[in-house]
């Protein structure tokens, strides 16, 4: 079965819809921030102790 012209065109809000990636926008990006410095402080932990630096 083959769709026509018609069945596979989108509209600029159809694929604006389509093309929006990501989680929900809602609730604080403290969280967020938080964690991801502490990732980055624990590397840095596991950087110093394998004497990499």
């Amino acid at each position: 079965m083959t769709a026509t012209a018609a069945e596979t065109a989108t509209t600029p809000a159809t694929a604006r819809l389509r093309a929006r990636t990501g989680g929900p926008k809602d609730g604080p990006k403290v969280l967020e921030t938080v964690l991801g410095w502490t990732l980055v402080v624990v590397i840095a932990m596991f950087v110093t102790q394998a004497g990499l630096m």
